[in-house]
């Protein structure tokens, strides 16, 4: 597959939003005033991908992938840190495949119990997502299942840029955009839709700069794999389709500590009564934390892209 910074364009996300449609949810955007968290003067725009099927902005892909693609009678496999699983999970159950999720230790115990819920046949592999990622890979070899990328599949990258395609209807008049960085697949998607137009800006956490690590050395290499949104930011590396396109068109990213990511969490629901999962209010801390500085009047974006987390408990109320 083409690995330019044109093998994903905004035609071609435009062409895969029409496809992906029926099967995903429109979410919605919340304006917001700075001066509530102490930005007075920048109007803030949330997209709450939170509110997508399977808990996060993976489904766009999962289901890019499996109606673009060729899927045999062995299904699709997948390796996770919780979100793509639970998304590929979701998309095989709508369609009617059948699908094998490996997850690391380190995925939250809310994303397990949501592959399994969708019927999945679901391994914990190892400690990280290269565990998992590389069980995938052997079963994908062994079964003849079709493998279905987190990140780093054009079809992947397309699907994640839908979102980009639907908030650009929703907030038209945006300068910049925030968004958290993993595996890059979101990232790119988003900056191949805009190509230029507006800002893309890169979130990732102190513990696991795959995005960073790769602007400073030129391309992708292996970083940091660690943190608390460990089970959904943290693979190790950027992805080698994503690069080119995020290269071309995001070419910044800012880093947000632990505590930040958890601060963001915090002031979601205190604010806003958004449950969000560590690595969905990433990018959310960089604003609030002061990681990203805004120029006068700026006009902000925030995708919160995940919220799969068991943070609030309902059962200890009964």
């Amino acid at each position: 597959m083409d690995a330019s910074a044109d093998a994903v364009t905004s035609e071609m996300i435009a062409r895969c939003e029409r496809l992906i449609r029926p099967f995903i949810r429109r979410t919605p955007v919340v304006e917001l005033d700075g001066a509530e968290f102490g930005l007075p003067g920048h109007p803030l725009t949330l997209k709450l991908e939170l509110l997508q099927h399977s808990g996060s902005f993976k489904a766009r892909g999962a289901f890019a992938n499996l109606l673009t693609r060729d899927v045999p009678k062995a299904g699709v496999v997948a390796a996770s840190g919780g979100n793509h699983g639970a998304a590929v999970a979701y998309a095989a159950m709508k369609l009617g495949k059948p699908a094998k999720i490996f997850v690391p230790s380190v995925s939250s115990p809310a994303k397990v119990q949501r592959i399994r819920d969708y019927g999945a046949d679901l391994t914990i592999e190892g400690e990280r997502y290269a565990d998992a990622l590389a069980a995938s890979e052997a079963w994908a070899q062994q079964t003849g299942a079709l493998p279905v990328p987190a990140f780093d599949q054009n079809e992947t990258i397309m699907g994640q840029g839908t979102l980009g395609l639907e908030l650009a209807g929703q907030a038209p008049d945006i300068d910049t955009l925030l968004v958290s960085v993993g595996g890059g697949g979101l990232v790119a998607g988003l900056a191949a839709w805009y190509a230029g137009r507006i800002k893309v800006v890169g979130v990732e956490p102190l513990a696991s700069p795959t995005l960073t690590r790769a602007f400073e050395a030129g391309r992708p290499i292996d970083a940091e794999a660690g943190g608390l949104a460990a089970d959904s930011l943290a693979p190790r590396r950027v992805g080698e389709r994503v690069f080119p396109i995020v290269r071309k068109y995001a070419r910044q990213t800012v880093l947000v500590s632990d505590p930040a990511i958890a601060d963001a969490q915090a002031t979601l629901w205190r604010a806003l009564r958004i449950v969000a999962e560590p690595g969905g209010a990433a990018a959310f801390s960089a604003i609030l934390s002061g990681a990203y500085k805004p120029s006068a009047d700026e006009r902000i974006a925030i995708i919160v892209s995940g919220g799969n987390t068991a943070a609030v408990d309902f059962d200890r109320t009964r």
